[in-house]
């Protein structure tokens, strides 16, 4: 065996190694300082984006383990997008992370969490269904217990159970599926399934079917969403924030990558018209329930209910430029929807309350926390200019530049529902500055100097990312370089 193959892995193997120094810091420490622990597991993953960033932008396309793994700049790009991310989340969850109740359990917390990255690692690589399916089971399975972890309230085992129970579920769906299509291509290879697949008839229908309904719970389309709502209003805020943006994101490049690579435009005509009504379910249903919730974490989660609607516009567009403009999108949507779970974090952590009816004139008393989440919502509003506005407009010009009607008129129906978003949004905007409660329910506080750093990156990043243009020309260049192979397999 050629141990070399393992340097094209840097990204799996550096996060590997990082696991391993924190489990071995986490059982050779004193249970007495937790602050050292978390300052340690952070600023280590700080170093590892940081090495991320440096090194492999670089890095030319290979591939390893008989071409089950590939790696290449986009791919790169992604898990570097999505690091981001995690180093969002983990400075944000560290006074929660220190916190009495979690000081037995912070180790757990950071190594599950980073498992579960790994596994995301995986799923953006493979190039082999079984390899993505280890993947997938390695991102999903830890996240349960993520879910689980305030074992002291009821609300977050309930979670867990949906979760898990939806998980294994959709799973079976999806591997159902790759049992049609090994059945038909006789390879679960994704370069080979593309040139085997000539006419499947009906039972690639069904093959399709069934890899779109287990890939829709990831990303929680309709009408695979019902676990969304639950799972994010009982699981510990920190868990949330993560499962809204880190899962989206590599679930929807691995998404673009099995439809284009390995179903191919031949079948356009049977994949295309279901994400058609998927996508259109997606956004108008995530709109039309975000105006009914008066819990702040639910409201956040039907509105990435109707995010991944405008994610999956990137995926059907099917183009370099529509991958660009969903990794975009994931970059924006993470800095936008992490400023809101910010907000919410420190505000639940000093009085427990999520509720948008305690938000009321939340200016009087914490103006900085009203500032940050107004940013935050007009942002994935996509009002200008911010970078919300930004990464929506790349997502609906990458949609309509195929030139296909069916797509001005997805398209169409997309800018509709953007304008219904509005008013949920401002719903909250309008509770901080214009609902007079006197006195606020929440009490003038000062949040967590972790929280703040968060935060402050996070409204750094709505407002220079948009206006940044060579971060968008970036990912698009390195979007059409890397992606050529996928859909020069279909003309040889």
């Amino acid at each position: 065996m050629d141990y070399s193959q393992f340097l094209v892995m840097h990204h799996e193997i550096g996060l590997l190694v990082l696991i391993l120094l924190i489990f071995l810091f986490d059982t050779f420490s004193t249970k007495e300082s937790p602050r050292g622990f978390s300052m340690f597991s952070v600023c280590l993953f700080a170093l590892f984006v940081v090495a991320g960033f440096v090194y492999p932008w670089r890095q030319e396309s290979a591939a390893a383990f008989g071409g089950m793994y590939a790696a290449s700049p986009v791919m790169t790009a992604i898990k570097n997008v999505l690091n981001i991310g995690v180093l969002i989340v983990l400075i944000q969850s560290m006074k929660w992370a220190d916190s009495e109740f979690m000081r037995v359990r912070r180790g757990e917390f950071y190594e599950l969490l980073l498992i579960t990255l790994f596994g995301m690692y995986l799923m953006i690589s493979a190039r082999h269904f079984l390899l993505f399916i280890i993947g997938l089971e390695t991102a999903s399975l830890p996240l349960a217990a993520l879910v689980a972890f305030d074992k002291n309230r009821y609300e977050s085992h309930e979670a867990a159970v949906k979760y898990i129970l939806t998980a294994v579920f959709s799973s079976a769906i999806f591997m159902m599926g790759l049992s049609f299509v090994y059945a038909l291509a006789g390879t679960l290879y994704f370069a080979d399934i593309a040139a085997s697949l000539t006419d499947g008839g009906a039972m690639l229908i069904v093959a399709i079917a069934f890899v779109i309904a287990g890939m829709g719970f990831k990303l929680s389309l309709v009408p695979f969403h019902l676990w969304t709502a639950d799972v994010y209003q009982g699981a510990p805020t920190s868990v949330t924030s993560y499962l809204s943006v880190i899962s989206k994101g590599s679930a929807a490049f691995a998404f673009f990558v099995i439809l284009v690579q390995v179903f191919g435009p031949f079948y356009h005509g049977i994949w295309e018209w279901m994400l058609y009504a998927l996508i259109i379910l997606t956004i108008t249903v995530g709109n039309l329930f975000a105006l009914r919730q008066k819990n702040l974490k639910r409201f956040l989660a039907f509105s990435s209910i109707s995010q991944a609607g405008y994610i999956m516009l990137g995926v059907i567009a099917g183009s370099a430029q529509g991958l660009g403009s969903l990794i975009f999108y994931v970059l924006v949507y993470i800095f936008s929807n992490l400023a809101a779970f910010g907000v919410i974090s420190a505000i639940e952590n000093k009085t427990g309350r999520v509720d948008m009816d305690s938000y009321n004139n939340l200016y009087s008393t914490n103006p900085k926390l009203a500032f940050t989440m107004m940013l935050a919502m007009f942002s994935l509003a996509g009002i200008p200019p911010f970078a919300g506005f930004f990464s929506k407009f790349f997502i609906f010009s990458a949609g309509v530049a195929s030139g296909s009607m069916a797509l001005y008129i997805l398209v169409l129906i997309a800018l509709i529902n953007t304008i219904v978003s509005l008013y949920y949004y401002l719903l909250v905007v309008k509770a901080m500055f214009i609902n007079n409660q006197e006195p606020c329910a929440i009490a003038t506080f000062r949040s967590a100097c972790s929280e703040r750093l968060g935060m402050w990156i996070c409204v750094a990043g709505i407002i220079l990312v948009g206006l940044v243009s060579c971060i968008y020309n970036r990912l698009i260049d390195t979007a059409v370089v890397n992606t050529e192979y996928i859909f020069t397999i279909f003309a040889n």
